[in-house]
């Protein structure tokens, strides 16, 4: 009788974030996983290699195209290592707008992931549904930046400029009539506060539309109850952190337990899970949406009425106003040495992290005292989770593999810098 062996298969990609620069290997047992073994290491981007090379000001559109679906997240913790390095204060309307496009951020990032998640699954109308939203998201970005992903608003000491006083609006074209673009244009009346007091308001229903579709769905919950169990102790001994940690029971947020910037002045809650499946992190995942979504009013109302400066006023740091550049000499100094040669940083080392929305994203500086990081050392979530790949898919089917990767919610950009 013939020997039955084990054969190994390339898995994916799966994923939409793991577009052939994931090379997963699956031993097999038949249709069960013994073994899943994740290679770390395909993509090579050397973004820490790169930050070596450039001024400080430079490195950080690269901080964008870490995990490129939380964008200003990463810009975050990198700003908040360089001013702890320098000692320079961030003005706390500049604090709040942060916040506020921090949370916005994770609205755009869990998005992302619910449709991706949903389409692996085999739930195809979650990602047009999810992308639905994240055009107005877009929006937001583009009001502030002038670039729909890619942002590089925020900057070291503040943020690159205030939000703007009107939106832009559609126009009428071949496609739509003038009655059309009226209703295109309905919300885009006022500010930009005005245009995310409008989404703030409607989102709720929106997540409830997404719950209505998956929560109680019957292939649904197949695809994700008692799928990728973590208990809360291997959770942690696996390094995981966010809606990965969360989702295990452990309530662990940056936000509450070493607060940053105006977090400390918010009220939201920390959902938790209790069995660590699948499932479990799906439910925090769509509750921590509902959460973003109060922080964002909370700091539109402040905003409204709480104006001042989005950025410190210290011109080594930040260049000055391009009204005092062209009347000032001294001004028009600050901003030429500040764009040629950048700003030079202490001799020190500095770690700042912020809870991005996949976890905790860290940023270690090494500064000798030059305009240039000495080392740069940047700390993913996605990497430790990923690394659990094996633990997470071993005994299970196949199919179950799809479950976990999204359920992990990796981008590549960041585990493979």
């Amino acid at each position: 009788m013939a020997e039955i062996k084990n054969y190994t298969l390339n898995f994916g990609p799966q994923h939409p974030a793991a577009h052939g620069v994931l090379r997963l290997v699956l031993e097999l047992d038949g249709e069960v996983i013994q073994r899943a073994d994740p290679h770390i290491g395909l993509l090579h981007r050397a973004t820490e290699k790169l930050a070596e090379s450039k001024t400080y000001i430079q490195s950080l559109p690269y901080m964008d195209r870490l995990d490129y679906v939380s964008m200003m997240s990463n810009e975050h913790a990198y700003c908040l290592a360089i001013e702890k390095l320098i000692g320079v204060d961030v003005p706390i309307r500049a604090q709040y707008i942060r916040v506020m496009f921090s949370e916005i951020t994770r609205l755009l990032n869990h998005l992302m992931w619910l449709g991706a998640h949903g389409l692996d699954c085999g739930a195809m109308n979650m990602l047009i549904y999810c992308f639905r939203e994240r055009e107005v998201l877009f929006d937001m970005y583009e009001a502030v930046s002038g670039a729909r992903m890619h942002a590089a608003y925020f900057r070291p000491g503040g943020v690159y400029r205030d939000l703007p006083e009107s939106m832009s609006q559609y126009k009428v074209n071949k496609i739509r009539n003038a009655k059309a673009i009226d209703a295109l244009n309905e919300n885009r009346q006022g500010s930009l506060l005005d245009f995310i007091d409008d989404f703030v308001a409607k989102f709720p229903k929106l997540v409830d539309e997404y719950e209505t579709l998956l929560t109680d769905n019957r292939i649904w919950k197949q695809r994700t109850v008692g799928v990728g169990v973590v208990s809360p102790e291997r959770a942690l001994n696996l390094g995981f952190t966010g809606p990965m940690l969360r989702g295990s029971g452990f309530a662990w947020d940056l936000r509450k337990q070493q607060p940053y910037e105006v977090y400390a002045h918010m009220d939201f809650d920390i959902p938790v899970g209790k069995t660590g499946d699948c499932y479990d992190r799906y439910l925090v995942r769509i509750a921590e949406m509902r959460q973003s979504n109060r922080i964002i009013k909370q700091c539109v109302d402040w905003l409204r009425v709480n104006p001042g400066p989005v950025i410190t006023s210290n011109h080594k740091v930040a260049p000055p106003n391009r009204e005092s550049m062209k009347s000032n000499m001294e001004e028009l100094i600050h901003h030429f040495k500040l764009f040629t040669e950048g700003f030079h940083v202490p001799e020190g080392e500095a770690y700042a992290a912020v809870e991005h929305p996949k976890g905790e994203f860290g940023i270690y500086i090494v500064s000798d005292g030059a305009n240039k990081p000495y080392r740069l050392k940047i700390r993913p979530p996605g990497f430790s989770h990923l690394a659990a790949m094996d633990e997470m898919a071993r005994g299970h089917m196949i199919a179950d593999a799809v479950a976990v990767i999204g359920t992990m919610d990796i981008v590549f950009g960041e585990i493979d810098r």
